[in-house]
């Protein structure tokens, strides 16, 4: 059922790694020699955010019995890889295309919703899984410079940014799809997808610290 032509893998290999570059030159601002140091972080915090969001697409089509295949689109790919050297992410380097007869709103919609709703919930992941690292000083420490918790803090800012941005009711992204289905839980997932990134941008230590209180029953 779930089939994968040679041409999709090739595409989805060649997404993964454009997706993590650019976001590892986002992050160092275009220094390629710390870019490369971050990419293997970034690969998993960024890359298989990318790569779980798509398949999430392809499976929820595949489950509505519609034909789905991940296709690079190649302007995409190239507006990744140059839009961090000016300080910003456009990060569409492909999409998955459905074929079939007729598809209802509420089917795209909810095709459509999967892919952020993965991201949301990769983000939630990443963030419970750094509390924990804080919580056990071995984890912590491997690897050295806090490897482990730093993949995942990239991945929760990541995953949490990827959401909120396929959820703008524009052209091409989820969001148009989800807002034309409905409204509210367009609103309520866009609206969980903004607070994380919020926090990632403003209160990202003390969550962590916070959850991790909580792990170790306030200790």
């Amino acid at each position: 059922m779930f089939r994968f032509s040679f041409d999709e893998i090739a595409d989805i290999i060649l997404s993964f790694f454009v997706i993590s570059i650019a976001f590892s030159m986002l992050y160092t601002r275009a220094d390629m020699n710390q870019t490369i140091n971050i990419l293997p972080i970034v690969m998993v915090g960024a890359g298989l955010g990318f790569i779980f969001h798509e398949l999430a697409h392809k499976f929820a089509a595949l489950h509505y019995n519609y034909q789905a295949e991940f296709k690079k689109w190649i302007p995409g790919l190239i507006l990744s890889l140059v839009s961090p050297m000016i300080g910003f992410m456009f990060a569409a380097p492909g999409a998955v295309y459905i074929y079939g007869n007729y598809i209802s709103d509420r089917i795209n919609g909810i095709i459509s919703i999967v892919g952020p709703i993965t991201n949301i919930l990769l983000s939630i992941i990443f963030l419970i899984s750094g509390a924990y690292i804080l919580t056990d000083p071995t984890l912590l420490n491997f690897g050295g410079n806090g490897l482990l918790i730093n993949m995942c803090i990239l991945g929760f800012s990541v995953n949490a940014w990827l959401a909120l941005f396929n959820l703008i009711p524009f052209a091409i992204l989820d969001g148009v799809k989800v807002f034309r289905w409905d409204p509210i839980i367009w609103f309520i997932t866009t609206a969980i997808a903004g607070g994380l990134v919020y926090i990632s941008m403003t209160s990202l230590k003390e969550i962590l610290m916070f959850i991790a209180k909580l792990i170790t029953g306030g200790s």
